[in-house]
């Protein structure tokens, strides 16, 4: 009863996670649609124009955007379910590639939907194909980081946990602003894309859950005994 009454917590706090994150989602959905706002325009020039004017600092948010780019996150996943599986987690190790797919493709959609051109900068000091909206370089990380942290917790001490998610969020954050910063993408493209790589996760955490509970093994028939005597004492 305890158990599932934990999975039915855990459940809740997923859904509520995706419902809340979608709201605003759908809103950055329909301000991509619209002219751009100041928001989006304005921080696209004035970083634009820093960037022109430090090309050092420039050089440096390519190598960072390109070191944990969409590619090197769903490599280092994929050797992340190599090792699951090799250690008997194959549940876990579908999870992970699962999540990785998931968000992938649902960005991909994303972007053919709303179909939004990206900044139109002069003199850009990067070049980025495909749609904008949402980053798939935001919805990448989010997902990576997110899922070998999740997949790490169990091995890690409660301060080596915060670490954990302090340096995943660092990542994304980072990650993020490269991409407003060399000017291919918007802040609200870079928003959505980690907004969308959160709720991917928390949907595929509860779905996981779910399975993982489905599938698990009746108590043995000792455990069953005891747990029945002890509940006719009380």
């Amino acid at each position: 009863m305890r158990d599932e009454m934990g999975l039915g917590v855990r459940l809740t706090i997923a859904s509520a996670t995706v419902a809340a994150l979608m709201v605003p989602f759908m809103l950055l959905l329909v301000v991509a649609r619209m002219p751009l706002n100041e928001l989006d325009a304005g921080v696209a020039r004035r970083l634009h124009a820093y960037a022109q004017a430090n090309p050092d600092v420039t050089n440096a948010l390519i190598v960072w955007t390109d070191a944990f780019g969409p590619l090197s996150w769903r490599v280092a996943v994929v050797l992340l379910a190599i090792w699951l599986v090799r250690r008997g987690a194959r549940r876990m190790a579908l999870w992970a590639v699962t999540t990785m797919a998931v968000g992938g493709l649902l960005g991909a959609l994303m972007k053919i939907i709303v179909d939004r051109a990206r900044p139109d900068l002069p003199d850009p000091v990067a070049l980025a194909e495909g749609d904008s909206f949402p980053s798939g370089h935001a919805l990448n990380v989010t997902l990576g980081a997110g899922v070998i942290v999740l997949t790490a917790l169990p091995l890690l001490r409660p301060r080596a946990r915060a670490a954990a998610w302090a340096i995943a969020w660092f990542l994304v954050v980072t990650v993020a602003c490269t991409r407003v910063a060399l000017g291919v993408h918007y802040v609200s493209d870079v928003v959505a894309g980690v907004m969308l790589g959160v709720a991917v996760i928390a949907a595929t955490v509860a779905g996981f859950e779910r399975w993982r509970r489905a599938g698990s093994p009746p108590p043995p028939a000792d455990r069953l005994d005891a747990d029945q005597s002890s509940a006719r004492r009380s």
